[in-house]
């Protein structure tokens, strides 16, 4: 099993950050392995909720399942992965300075198949998916920032 953990601090409260994680379908918008999401749930959001990421880290290519198995608003998310790569994962919002900004942690601890290396697959795919996870945390940022600018009133 390969634990990585990345963690970046956001200029937005646990609530604002919320906001932009909460809609799951929208992490293809700043998760960059992350190429589409599909839900197989009649949920989209909460606990119970299950979707098929399709994933893709260099020439890897794979349908990632997952399960949300925690849901606390403005605190934690969940994910169980029950794919190939099996595991769980979990966003932790944990507000800072006065709850007027967010540190936003992501943990997760998966197993790789025999196929893709098993115990030495995962600790070569370590730093790798620390990196792209550090870059989709940078879009997160992105994102967060882009949605709570105020929107200006048309001039003229």
């Amino acid at each position: 099993m390969s634990r990585l953990t990345v963690s970046i601090d956001l200029d937005a409260s646990p609530e604002e950050v919320w906001a932009c994680v909460e809609d799951i379908g929208s992490h293809v918008e700043w998760m960059e392995d992350a190429v589409a999401i599909r839900f197989t749930s009649s949920t989209t959001s909460g606990v119970g909720t299950t979707f098929d990421c399709d994933t893709a880290v260099g020439p890897f290519r794979l349908v990632d399942h997952m399960e949300i198995t925690e849901w606390d608003p403005a605190r934690a998310m969940g994910v169980r992965h029950v794919g190939m790569v099996t595991g769980s994962g979990v966003f932790r919002l944990e507000p800072i300075d006065d709850g007027h900004r967010t540190r936003f942690t992501w943990t997760e601890e998966l197993t790789f198949p025999w196929w893709m290396g098993g115990p030495i697959g995962a600790a070569a795919a370590r730093p790798v998916l620390g990196h792209i996870w550090r870059r989709n945390l940078v879009n997160l940022q992105s994102q967060v920032a882009a949605a709570a600018r105020p929107v200006s009133p048309p001039v003229g």
